[in-house]
């Protein structure tokens, strides 16, 4: 992959890449918006370990593809209040770390239950094979 962050435009606000090329004949999964429940539908109380259990579920359905965390290009998240901004960005900050793939992080009014504050949908990119 080939991470772009020209220096004739502003440098990210974060950790992330303002744009990543994918490059012919790699498998690309796009995973759903994933939300922070268990298999036992456990829901954690904080958005830090929300965004911790979403990238966990993330990794999994990753895994099943043959793929990791580190073939993720891009990152669309999720929180329903900026108070949940630094929960989730400690997290997505220990997980990726240079360079780190594209990202958008939305502040939205709310989820299917009231007591989700943070999803994460993400695009993943590997070798064929």
């Amino acid at each position: 992959m080939k991470h772009h962050t020209p220096d004739t435009i502003r440098a990210p606000f974060a950790r992330y890449s303002h744009g990543v090329e994918v490059p012919p004949g790699n498998r690309l999964m796009f995973c759903s918006g994933q939300l922070s429940i268990t298999i036992d539908d456990e829901i954690p109380e904080s958005a830090e370990a929300q965004t911790e259990l979403c990238f966990a579920n993330i990794s999994e359905i990753l895994r099943s593809a043959g793929m990791q965390l580190s073939d993720i290009v891009r990152i669309n998240a999720f929180v329903t209040d900026r108070a949940h901004l630094p929960g989730y960005m400690k997290v997505r900050d220990r997980l990726f770390g240079d360079p780190a793939p594209a990202s958008t992080l939305m502040i939205v009014s709310g989820f299917a239950r009231e007591v989700f504050k943070v999803e994460i949908e993400v695009i993943a990119a590997a070798a064929q094979g």
